[in-house]
């Protein structure tokens, strides 16, 4: 179970368009600038011996409660609309991004019942559309329409689950963004929503009983009203919701208040008899696991794997023998087994360390199926259930897989590939025998053949070899210097691999290349590249993409005034930590919903959970390492920076915004150049999950306008449609 993905994302992009004029010119606009007016408060605050002002906290509060900053949103906004709405290859960008999301695209489909559930996009629709098959080629029939929740398509469906029998689904709804999430139930049959309604959910698992009588959820208690969006999330407890009851009635299943700061994540065990709580304190995977017998209905909590030291998690079980992903004694993965009657540390080997990572593992028809990484592509193999190897699952190419998830003693499972050039294809597979046939192909606006996608590598400030990938249009002349876009990471053990981005695309179609580092920080070599970049390594994420920028610029690809650097979230801190150290290597830099205060980080929602890769600013090791590149605290007034465009959601409650107010005020107040320094704040969205597909559009046109303009590309209608 890899917590961690669940509280810090890192974000995927997008595609280019057909516009009027044959040419879309892009030089920015030439009137100076006017920002607004930010308050400066004088609050200064001695830590550890350093004086460190802070005269933007103001901006810290919500904007659904202070005013003050509700007003500041709209001021900043008007002036970063203003400047967008100059830039011809807004239109251009934002046609192209329709045209190449208008294609029809699946989710991975779960059997329950002999029923298969299903998601579906026709290509424009806002949100998914769930539906239902009565057998593997049944009729298809729509479930839940989440574009008729909300007349702006920000209401969005998450999380769901059938039961066992296919009777019922469970789903929650998400609203504007949040990572708050409301659970309903739904009756398969007569596509009825149930009274049944839970809330106050959050970073949770949702599973049924076997019996269908209910399922079991983890919640957060109920916070302020004012506080919902900012306040720590802290006593997390697992409860059973009876089908029927109100939620008052939940029964509390298991809770740890002596310490408020784990997580407890449910799950029940594949053969129904045992409740699996998963606890860990921040975002390593690093748990405890607690058992529960559901056979005895005052069974007691048994703990079974103590201490937060590894990861542990659950893969399947026969009988009384559990299957378990673990790091104990191995850095890249392994697969384990134990006897729940005797003590976990009698686990023993059933498939053993690799030199490529194991990133994840299913019980599939009575075979092991375990996900590989190999210089971070996917490589996926089958065992016996006693470690025997049997074979490679083949797939279309250097690519991600995902998936595979089904039932111990049913064979049939899905998963899914996609890569830079190659939308997402799902695929059915006979785990018994070994064979995939596609079961939903995506049928795309441009030829997959038309992009050259290739890996190289180089050594980063200590020598450390760093992979990267680059996508470009085929037969493009990489000897002369090109716009390029480069993207990294480097965080919680997150594992960069190929994906498709139509947003992506629309860059590349322009001519223009896309780079992706996989930088230290991150799973791709397992816990030793994890730690490589976090705590008091940190710098080695900032060295190591700066390496990939330098890389680029020696290798003539682009140059420091073609260049541009993106990244979200973690990687927005990335992104903020790299300009202020080295502004001359950019041209443009789009920080998308950044962690930018590294000494508050762990005072909202769900940043104290990322202390694991961050430290604690309370501590002085921690604070030294933390001051030295927080992008807040470390803005060079007087020394040129690149164009910059920080973007940002209001009710962003992952990386609260204040992080993003806060770094674009001090950036205009200080000394940094001509180039521009705008911040875009979208409304009734997140942190990125549940975005419409047309905000998706509006947001990533705005941004590659921004750097098209700061590059020197030309964005042509021709380009895109020749393709």
């Amino acid at each position: 179970m890899r917590f961690a993905a669940a509280l810090l994302l890192a974000g995927a992009t997008l595609p280019v368009m057909n516009d009027a004029s044959p040419a879309a010119a892009q030089s920015p606009a030439k009137a100076t600038l006017v920002y607004p007016a930010t308050e400066r408060q004088p609050i200064v605050e001695e830590q550890f011996g350093e004086r460190v002002a802070d005269p933007y906290r103001w901006l810290e509060d919500d904007v659904r409660v202070n005013a003050k900053v509700k007003q500041w949103v709209a001021q900043e906004n008007a002036v970063t609309d203003a400047y967008l709405s100059t830039l011809p290859a807004r239109a251009a960008f934002t046609r192209r991004m329709t045209e190449l999301f208008s294609y029809e695209r699946f989710g991975l489909p779960r059997k329950k019942g002999g029923n298969y559930f299903y998601s579906r996009n026709t290509g424009l629709q806002n949100q998914n559309v769930l539906y239902v098959r009565a057998g593997l080629n049944g009729t298809p029939r729509m479930l839940i329409d989440p574009n008729t929740w909300s007349a702006d398509g920000a209401t969005a469906l998450a999380e769901w689950a059938p039961s066992e029998d296919g009777r019922h689904l469970l789903y929650s709804v998400q609203e504007g963004g949040t990572d708050w999430r409301v659970v309903k139930v739904l009756d398969v049959a007569s596509g009825k929503v149930m009274d049944d309604e839970v809330r106050w959910v959050k970073f949770a698992n949702l599973d049924w009983a076997k019996d269908g009588s209910g399922f079991y959820y983890s919640r957060f208690p109920e916070p302020k009203a004012d506080q919902q969006f900012q306040s720590l999330n802290e006593q997390q407890a697992v409860y059973f919701h009876k089908l029927g009851t109100p939620q008052a009635e939940d029964r509390l299943v298991f809770s740890q208040p002596d310490r408020p700061k784990l997580s407890n994540i449910v799950e029940v065990s594949e053969d129904g008899k045992w409740l699996i709580v998963t606890s860990s304190e921040g975002t390593d995977d690093r748990y405890e696991i607690t058992l529960i017998d559901l056979a005895g209905p005052n069974a007691q909590p048994r703990r079974f794997v103590t201490g937060l030291e590894n990861n542990w998690s659950y893969v399947g079980n026969v009988g009384t023998t559990f299957y378990w992903v673990t790091n104990k004694g191995a850095p890249r993965l392994k697969i384990v087994a134990t006897d729940i009657n005797r003590p976990a540390s009698e686990a023993r080997d059933v498939v053993g360390e690799d030199k490529a990572t194991l990133e994840g593992a299913s019980l599939v028809g009575g075979r092991l199926i375990a996900s590989y990484l190999t210089d971070a592509k996917t490589e996926v193999r089958r065992f016996a259930l006693d470690g025997k190897p049997v074979d490679t699952v083949s797939l279309p190419g250097i690519g991600t897989a995902s998936g595979f998830s089904g039932d111990a003693d049913d064979p049939e499972t899905f998963f899914a590939f996609s890569s830079f050039n190659m939308p997402t294809t799902i695929y059915r597979y006979d785990a018994a025998t070994g064979q995939a046939t596609p079961w939903a192909q995506p049928k795309v606006a441009f030829d997959p053949k038309d992009f050259t996608v290739e890996q190289r590598f180089f050594a980063s400030k200590d020598g450390t070899k760093i992979p990267l990938f680059l996508v470009y249009r085929k037969g493009l002349d990489l000897r002369t210097p090109r716009p390029t876009l480069l993207y990294g990471y480097g965080g919680f053990n997150a594992s960069m691999t190929p994906a498709f981005s139509a947003t992506n695309l629309a860059w590349v179609e322009q001519g223009g290349v896309y780079v992706m580092a996989n930088l230290r920080g991150g799973g791709e070599y397992g816990k030793a590249w994890h730690d490589a970049g976090r705590l008091a390594n940190k710098q080695n994420v900032f060295d190591d993409f700066i390496g990939a920028a330098e890389y680029l610029i020696d290798q003539k690809i682009t140059s420091n005034k073609q260049l541009a650097v993106y990244g979200r979230s973690n990687g927005g801190l990335l992104i903020g930590a790299v300009v202020n150290q080295r502004p001359d290597l950019f041209a443009a830099a789009l920080p998308a919903v950044g962690v930018m205060d590294m000494l508050r980080f762990d005072r909202w929602t769900a940043g104290r959970y990322w202390v694991d890769d961050y430290g604690y600013p309370a501590k002085e090791a921690d604070f030294r390492a933390l001051r030295a590149y927080s992008p807040y605290h470390n803005i060079r007034s007087g020394t040129s920076y690149p164009a910059v465009l920080v973007t940002t959601a209001d009710t962003d409650d992952r990386v609260v915004p204040g992080h993003s107010f806060k770094y674009a005020a001090a950036l205009q107040a200080a000394d940094t150049g001509n180039a521009p320094k705008l911040i875009r704040i979208e409304t009734r969205a997140g942190h990125g999950s549940g975005k419409p597909t047309e905000k998706i559009i509006e947001e990533y046109a705005d941004m590659w306008a921004f750097i098209a303009a700061h590059t020197g590309m030309t964005v042509t209608a021709e380009q895109a449609s020749k393709r």
